[in-house]
């Protein structure tokens, strides 16, 4: 089983804390965790891009010239994708890019993203995590007493607004609860910060 160190919330080291090997101690897989991050990504896009087609755009109605005799080409509408503002042919349309991945790959997608962070030592455990009013400077706090000044995810077995209301100011840290967590915020952030809870509740549940 990975040992890791275990802190209090002033930063002192209490111990050691036994990570669930299957979660958290598995050998990365690198084309699952690339797989995961496109589809999170994909899902992410607005997908509203349009351009008008020959129907939508303004003006045609009547022949621009008499089919014959004229010397030049024939045309049936100044509307026609070929002539300056006329319609867009094969543009993009209002569509959805997201789709899904099956649960076994997400799964191991999950474990490959925490087993990284683990074998990267960019892991903390804390024995609990509790603000009593929401207040930025206990974030501040907290980081600098855990020596932690890159993008940080902080996870928490339950939702609790006072921590996330504390770290909404802050632009490198966010505040995920353990039913929340993803892969894209997994690799988007430098550390991860898991309370004692959280990463029992990762541990029943991914195993």
């Amino acid at each position: 089983m990975p040992k890791v160190a275990l802190f209090k919330q002033d930063g002192t080291q209490s111990g050691d804390f036994e990570l669930n090997a299957s979660v958290f101690g598995i050998e990365p897989n690198e084309h699952v965790l690339t797989e995961a991050y496109i589809m999170q990504r994909a899902s992410l896009r607005q997908g509203t891009h349009a351009v008008k087609n020959r129907t939508q755009v303004r003006g045609g109605g009547r022949k621009p010239w008499r089919q014959k005799g004229t010397g030049r080409a024939r045309h049936g509408s100044n509307r026609s994708p070929i002539w300056v503002g006329g319609g867009v042919v094969f543009g993009p349309t209002p569509r959805s890019y997201s789709y899904n991945l099956p649960r076994k790959v997400r799964r191991l997608a999950l474990k490959s993203a925490f087993s990284s962070k683990v074998k990267d030592e960019n892991i903390i455990v804390l024995e609990d995590l509790a603000l009593e009013t929401p207040k930025t400077k206990d974030i501040i706090n907290l980081l600098g007493a855990l020596d932690v000044d890159e993008k940080v995810l902080i996870v928490t077995a339950e939702k609790d607004e006072n921590i996330i209301r504390s770290a909404n100011n802050l632009k490198t840290v966010k505040v995920l609860s353990i039913g929340e967590i993803n892969v894209l915020d997994l690799l988007m952030h430098d550390k991860l910060i898991l309370t004692k809870d959280a990463a029992d509740r990762a541990g029943e549940v991914l195993a």
